[in-house]
């Protein structure tokens, strides 16, 4: 097990009261990349376990979609093409309070330099048919939504 995921459970309550006090509410973005096989990218962080929809949190001045690009290049070195359209919006109260996370789709992009600096321990492309065991549910969620028609969840 990386160091990173035994110290996270530790450490979250912190991060999350820190961000909810100095920011009050949170907005993050996940891209739901596919290929030309139709297979889906994921990631895996260094510091929790599990595999998830690449994105990131919204910076201060930054919007949505310049995050989501942001995000995508650094995690999985993904330059996005065109304008990624928006599938939805989540609250992820339960987990994170004050949070809430839009999905986008991105079928048009390009292979760039990933500028992930120890955040990622792992990128791969599954077919929606053999996701990982280990997949985030709210990820294995969104996939469902987004691909199989399923009806959309607005909690994460």
């Amino acid at each position: 097990m990386l160091w990173h995921r035994r110290i996270e459970p530790f450490t979250r309550p912190l991060v999350y009261a820190w961000f909810r006090w100095n920011r009050g509410l949170t907005l993050g973005v996940r891209g739901l990349v596919t290929d030309g096989e139709g297979r889906v990218l994921l990631i895996q962080h260094t510091y929790i376990p599990g595999w998830y929809l690449p994105g990131g949190g919204v910076e201060r001045g930054e919007t949505a979609q310049l995050a989501l690009c942001r995000e995508l290049q650094e995690e999985a070195g993904i330059r996005v093409l065109g304008r990624p359209l928006l599938l939805s919006a989540h609250s992820n109260e339960p987990r994170h309070p004050g949070d809430h996370v839009l999905v986008y789709r991105i079928t048009a992009w390009e292979p760039c330099q990933s500028s992930a600096q120890g955040e990622i321990h792992a990128v791969g492309w599954f077919a929606p048919d053999a996701l990982p065991d280990d997949i985030s549910p709210g990820t294995r969620r969104r996939i469902a939504e987004a691909l199989d028609g399923v009806d959309s969840d607005v909690m994460w």
